[in-house]
């Protein structure tokens, strides 16, 4: 699930493993289309509520926040669990995200 407040902070939350990322798709891309708006350049996405990610899902969000970067925002990702952290440094992926 993707939710958005004021214009630049995306909140994620749910399951972003293989079997919840056909809908995940859907939700990035309209959210895409809303950036535009997106105050000051910066978007801001809140990943406390994410109960679960595989590496599907880290790739569907490192698209999502590339996607972002061509569009010209600069993509702070905040309050990253844990165990979301501990896949994203095993995949060799710290600086992507």
């Amino acid at each position: 699930m993707i939710t958005q407040e004021l214009g630049n902070k995306y909140f994620l939350s749910g399951n972003w493993t293989i079997s919840g990322g056909v809908k995940l798709v859907d939700l990035l891309s309209t959210t895409l289309n809303k950036m535009e708006s997106v105050q000051d350049n910066k978007l801001y996405v809140d990943c406390a509520k994410i109960d679960s990610i595989d590496v599907d899902g880290l790739q569907l969000l490192h698209v999502w926040i590339e996607c972002a970067r061509i569009r010209g925002l600069e993509v702070k990702l905040d309050h990253l669990p844990l165990y979301m952290h501990k896949t994203i440094q095993q995949m060799g992926r710290e600086n992507a995200l």
